[in-house]
């Protein structure tokens, strides 16, 4: 069996799941990859000295050895956190001379900003934080930042989003390497979802859009994740929150960052998403229930914003259905 061996760069003020959600990943796919003694994924940590490191939350670390020892042989992990902000520049160092030997070079987070220092990411595309996004691609012009995808892969570089979306880029490789039963066996062990595809947002509508300051303002929100099928409107909103169709519009953006209709169109698809992920519900079904009216209508919003139909989309990421949803 082909082993990938993964260095992890540690750094003081490193979010510590950064490292350890993807090291999870790697460390359990050897149990599902036809050999149960075989280590699929080698992995070593590394800092810059060899000594103990003290992640974001408190926590110690001890690498295996100094990154000067350190051989890049497939794929280099680089993790983000606070240590990010101000980055010691023998570590910025390091990346520029040693990352590029990589078959694989991956970024958890706010790790991006660090390849991005070394000049990695020149000319490439590349995701991070959504918090951070505007960060990046302010310092750095020269990389083509995505906001929204999970994570973003452009040859032999990875970068993936906030957090946990390094479990999401672990399993994604997991699979491309071993198969996907190998990489649902280890999304079970793990208890997490193999179905979060790279081109999914990085968080909900209601987390992307501010909560507006005003209180009708919020109770609009709220009526619109409740009520999905409904007549969301401009003028039916505007009429909710007793305010002129023109003045809850403006009002709208100023508050919560997004416009009614592109607020609306997030809530929707979101619906629609859990729908056909938890749910046996008919395509046709779904489409009445969030609001699109037919289903070629939620076909293209899903084509638009997923890249894929409905359909495809129920069968590639579906989750186990609760037995109450299950067809009598």
């Amino acid at each position: 069996m082909t082993k990938r061996p993964v260095l992890v760069v540690l750094f003081d003020d490193v979010q510590s799941l950064d490292v350890t959600g993807p090291v999870e990943v790697f460390s359990a796919a050897g149990h599902f990859t036809g050999d149960a003694d075989a280590d699929a994924y080698p992995i070593r940590t590394a800092s810059l000295d060899g000594a103990p490191v003290r992640t974001a939350s408190g926590l110690r670390l001890t690498p295996d050895m100094p990154l000067a020892e350190a051989e890049v042989e497939h794929t280099l992990l680089v993790p983000g956190g606070e240590g990010t902000r101000t980055p010691d520049p023998r570590l910025i160092d390091w990346l520029r001379e040693h990352a590029p030997r990589a078959q694989r070079l991956l970024s958890v987070c706010t790790g991006a900003l660090l390849l991005a220092e070394a000049g990695l990411l020149d000319g490439r595309r590349a995701t991070t934080h959504w918090a951070h996004c505007d960060r990046l691609a302010r310092r750095h012009p020269e990389v083509d930042v995505h906001p929204d995808p999970i994570f973003v892969r452009d040859g032999e570089i990875a970068t993936s989003a906030g957090v946990t979306a390094g479990i999401d880029l672990a399993l994604a490789l997991v699979e491309e390497d071993h198969g996907r039963e190998a990489a649902l066996a280890v999304a079970r062990v793990l208890v997490v979802f193999l179905r979060r595809p790279g081109n999914q947002a990085q968080f909900s509508a209601q987390l992307a859009a501010q909560t507006a300051r005003r209180e009708p303002l919020r109770e609009v929100q709220r009526w619109i994740s409740e009520h999905p099928g409904g007549d969301l409107s401009v003028e039916a909103l505007a009429a909710r929150a007793r305010l002129s169709p023109r003045h809850f519009a403006r009002a709208f953006q100023a508050e919560t960052g997004m416009t009614p209709g592109r607020y609306v169109e997030r809530v929707r698809l979101e619906h629609a998403r859990r729908l056909l992920e938890d749910s046996r519900d008919g395509v046709e079904e779904i489409s009445r229930a969030c609001g699109y009216g037919t289903p070629e209508a939620m076909r293209r919003a899903f084509v638009r914003t997923l890249g894929a139909a409905p359909a495809e989309y129920r069968r590639r990421f579906r989750g186990p259905v609760p037995a109450h949803a299950e067809s009598p």
